[in-house]
Parts: C-alpha cells; sequence; structure tokens
C-alpha cells in the first residue's frame, strides 16, 4: 500500500497521558505500517506526565 488507510495523513504526531491508551495509540499505527519519526516529546501539566510521538508513513517505492 502506497497511500496511508482510511485517508489518513502521511504525518502525524500523536499526543497524549503518557498511559496504556496513548501506548496502544502509537502500537496501533505501527501496525498499520507507520514507523516512529524521532524520540518522544515529554512533559509535564503539573498533574500528568504528557508526552508526544511523530510517525512517518512508511512509502513503498
Amino acid at each position: 500500500m502506497t497511500t496511508p488507510p482510511n485517508g489518513l495523513p502521511v504525518y502525524r504526531v500523536l499526543t497524549g497521558t503518557d498511559d496504556a491508551t496513548f501506548c496502544e495509540r502509537v502500537s496501533e499505527a505501527l501496525g498499520l505500517g507507520y514507523e516512529l519519526h524521532g524520540g518522544p516529546a515529554i512533559t509535564f501539566n503539573g498533574e500528568n506526565v504528557i508526552v508526544a510521538q511523530a510517525v512517518l508513513w512508511r512509502s513503498l517505492p
């Protein structure tokens, strides 16, 4: 597949609270064929740890 499924963009940034749900979202993107793009960004909002992970669609030549 040369384009992401379901009209998803080629580049995505997934964000959320650092919990199992966020990990599942990243795992789902990887399962669809996205690859990690750089390392995660992590911050603390005074209450929760918030993470962001960019993913990039793996283009097939």
